[in-house]
């Protein structure tokens, strides 16, 4: 584990970045406004946080002129990946009132780089950092590492996961320490996945890039609609590409209550893609293909989540990237496409046509990584 003085200059975002340049121009109260927006890390044993996960425990360290400090890393200074040190994801305000500061301790922010920031903890600070926190808009953005993958194979798959990386608010391009953080991480893939250890982990991301955890039932109509396309060499109506979706069904066996679900799921496709060209996740005249993207994209920052949790290796997390991404590039035709299937199995899994936050997130992923100058899915070719 390296120390909180050895870290390096090693994979900046424009966190780092607008913290150096305010430390440049003596602003302290802009490095405040740009940490109390963040999130901020502390360092601890696995082994440790394994026994008590409910608790934080916070060494202090002594500085070059002897005052005690407790250090925090930004997302873009956190030491490399280790299978035996986790961190803990807190915030400015929760600093303030954790009660683990004593007055003469120093806040210590990514000490030894050039982003460091040695900050007081009395009282008025604390309120101060409690207040801003407090204040601080947090709006979906794009980040990335400046260092990071940004062409070759590794960084196409992990644009493939791009969409959660900006609902995440958590750096697309990264294979690192954490994605948000060791806990956290932890129940969310007990909670969602069903997964609590290695082996775990590995069949449910065999059975992403297999295209097996989603419903068969969206790719089997979409290929229906494909294959009457072919046929007519033009858009199939939505009554015979309905019978026909429903007469295959029956075709193979599936009871009457299954062909009805099948006719509701073709009328559903339909609303949903009416709604894609509404609000520009297709052209006008755009259609969806396949709906695989989606167990794709979820590949990708599944092995994210079982690195961060410390069920596989950095190696193995890349392996899976790298085989998620070219599947993508295989199905799909663009980013558009992928981004456009992706955002329907997701909703045909969860939103229920209710055009919430399962949806919307979609939304606002697609139109940021389709127009941000510094999207993946700008500077990366498809092909």
């Amino acid at each position: 584990m390296a120390t909180a003085t050895g870290i390096g200059w090693a994979a900046p975002t424009e966190t780092e970045w607008l913290l150096h340049s305010a430390g440049l121009r003596g602003d302290t109260e802009a490095q405040l406004r740009v940490l109390a927006r963040e999130v901020l890390y502390i360092a601890a044993p696995k082994a440790e946080v394994d026994a008590r996960p409910d608790r934080v425990r916070w060494p202090a360290h002594r500085n070059a002129a002897g005052r005690p400090c407790k250090a925090v890393f930004t997302r873009g200074m956190l030491p490399p990946w280790h299978p035996d040190w986790v961190f803990h994801g807190v915030s400015l305000g929760w600093i303030a009132d954790s009660g683990l500061l004593g007055g003469r301790t120093l806040l210590a922010v990514n000490a030894g780089t050039p982003a460091q920031l040695f900050l007081p903890t009395g009282a008025e600070q604390l309120t101060r950092w409690r207040r801003l926190h407090a204040e601080a808009e947090r709006p979906e953005r794009l980040t990335g590492l400046r260092h990071g993958p940004l062409h070759g194979p590794l960084a196409y798959g992990l644009a493939c996961g791009a969409h959660l990386a900006v609902t995440h608010d958590v750096p697309w391009n990264e294979v690192g320490s954490l994605y948000q953080e060791y806990t956290a991480e932890l129940r969310m893939l007990r909670d969602s996945w069903g997964i609590t250890d290695r082996a775990g982990w590995r069949q449910q991301v065999d059975a992403l890039l297999d295209a097996r955890n989603s419903p068969a039932e969206p790719d089997f109509v979409l290929r229906v609609r494909e294959e009457l396309r072919a046929g007519l060499d033009e858009a199939p109506p939505a009554e015979l590409w309905r019978e026909t979706a429903a007469g295959h069904a029956q075709d193979i066996g599936v009871g009457h209550a299954a062909v009805r679900d099948i006719e509701e799921l073709v009328r559903r496709i339909i609303r949903y893609e009416a709604r894609f060209r509404a609000d520009g996740l297709l052209p006008p005249d755009g259609r969806v293909t396949t709906a695989v993207a989606y167990d794709y994209g979820r590949a990708v920052n599944l092995a994210r989540w079982g690195l961060s949790a410390r069920f596989c290796t950095p190696h193995e997390a890349e392996q899976v990237i790298v085989h998620a991404g070219a599947l993508s590039k295989a199905a799909h035709r663009s980013w558009e496409e992928f981004s456009a299937g992706y955002a329907l199995g997701r909703v045909l899994r969860f939103d229920e046509e209710s055009y919430g936050s399962f949806y919307q997130q979609n939304v606002s992923a697609h139109r940021i990584l389709t127009g941000h100058e510094g999207s993946p899915w700008r500077n990366i070719p498809w092909r």
